[in-house]
């Protein structure tokens, strides 16, 4: 169990800070886009030069508040393009859109365990795709959590908390956007392929109106530029933190939930039973902000290895999240080892795999691992000579690493925590925190 990390501040840049005011007035949305894997990338009309402001007026002139507007809607815009172009990888196939699709909450398209990439798109990573919605919550990695004065002790330690991968190693978006885009198992692009790509692109204006023309000609300076472009698309609330759920509307008091939903939530928040908000935090903040659905503290529950991965092929390889093999600066530190970060629930009825190894693939199976790992161990772990294997995907010397507070408390023989009725009530409402339910009723109202 981790405390609330919602009240730390953040320092934001004027790019953030004008893009949310951006949206406000009226950015437009992200609709109808498909860069699924071969598919060739949407072409969003490009301003021409000579028609629009540059994005970035000269250091000796002070910009306008019009003028800064127009450069973080030019930016976001480009980001966008950036986004779904599959020329940015190796393959040429593969777009940050084919992986993250916006409709899905920007996490996977497909059932899939891990996508698929590479220069020849037939290799497998060992981690599922995350979204990339509800980001912007999470605080930078800290190996020793504390609240902030405002919401609690600050002598209370909350464990390793933050970072926006899965391991906690990135704290910023475009530190996250270079991982995919270098890594060999995914977008398998580098520096050189990226410029290149980006001179030949059919947004090279808008580019060069964002970053002016010398940056083209330094490909390290053209990547870092392109970084900064997918951070700006990533900072608009409209699209990626929209908070448009049913569940939003609830606490706002512009919906109702069933009876169904209200038992769920009931069984969400009791310590005896679910006790998920324990980690996945469902009630406003102290300062009346919406919930994250997640304390983004890192966390390890023994999840089962995946076998259907190659990467487990070797008996040897164990991904051991925070302490490795992605993360390096804390190899070695036995402590960190099986720690994931708690993912925000918000969009998880989207979903299609689950944990970090994408071994689950439906809510069902999920609820059933939590509530019956150390009931009924077999169903989870492979069995040899009579004995369950348990935790089978982590080295026995890191399971005190393990998590055991309820619904883990519990051994052979024992009650599960949630029966089979209660399982489908939690699911719906789960259900409930999928985005778009204010759409929809309107749409519906028409």
């Amino acid at each position: 169990m981790h405390s609330n990390p919602t009240s730390f501040a953040f320092t934001r840049s004027l790019i953030h800070a004008a893009a949310a005011l951006a949206l406000a007035a009226g950015l437009t949305a992200l609709a109808g886009c498909d860069a699924r894997p071969g598919a060739s990338a949407p072409v969003v009309p490009v301003v021409p030069a000579a028609q629009a402001a540059p994005a970035v007026a000269p250091a000796s002139q002070p910009q306008t508040r019009a003028q800064v507007f127009e450069g973080v809607k030019q930016m976001a815009a480009l980001g966008r393009q950036l986004f779904f172009d599959p020329s940015l990888s190796g393959s040429g196939k593969l777009a940050c859109a084919s992986c993250h699709s916006a409709e899905h909450a920007f996490g996977p398209p497909n059932a899939l365990a891990v996508q698929l990439g590479g220069d020849d798109m037939r290799r497998a990573g060992f981690r599922a795709v995350p979204s990339l919605k509800y980001l912007r919550g999470i605080p930078p990695f800290s190996e020793h959590f504390h609240d902030s004065p405002d919401e609690g002790d600050e002598s209370v330690d909350a464990g390793p908390t933050g970072g926006l991968t899965w391991d906690g190693r990135v704290d910023t978006r475009d530190a996250q956007a270079r991982i995919p885009l270098t890594s060999p198992f995914e977008m398998s692009s580098s520096p050189a392929k990226v410029a290149k790509a980006v001179r030949a692109a059919p947004y090279v204006d808008a580019f060069r109106k964002a970053f002016g023309d010398k940056v083209l000609a330094d490909d390290q300076a053209t990547f870092d530029a392109v970084l900064r472009a997918l951070d700006a698309f990533q900072q608009q609330p409209a699209l990626f933190d929209p908070y448009t759920s049913k569940y939003d509307a609830y606490l706002a008091g512009r919906a109702q939930l069933t009876p169904a939903e209200l038992r769920g939530l009931q069984l969400f928040n009791d310590e005896k039973k679910g006790n998920c908000a324990s980690c996945h935090l469902s009630q406003r903040t102290l300062e009346g902000g919406p919930p994250q659905f997640s304390d983004f503290g890192l966390i390890a529950i023994g999840v089962p290895r995946n076998r259907a991965l190659p990467v487990n092929r070797d008996p040897r390889f164990y991904d051991l999240g925070a302490c490795g093999p992605e993360r390096t600066d804390l190899k070695g530190r036995g402590e960190f080892c099986g720690l994931f970060r708690t993912p925000s629930l918000r969009n998880v009825a989207t979903r299609k795999t689950f944990f970090h190894n994408g071994v689950y693939h439906s809510l069902e199976d999920v609820m059933r691992f939590y509530v019956e790992r150390d009931i009924h161990p077999e169903k989870f772990y492979p069995v040899v000579h009579g004995k369950v294997q348990r935790f089978d995907d982590l080295p026995k010397r890191y399971w005190d690493n393990i998590n055991r507070e309820p619904p883990f408390d519990r051994k052979p023989g024992d009650q599960p925590a949630l029966n089979e009725a209660e399982i489908k009530d939690v699911i719906a409402f789960l259900n409930t925190l999928t985005d778009g339910y204010q759409a929809a009723a309107t749409q519906a109202s028409r």
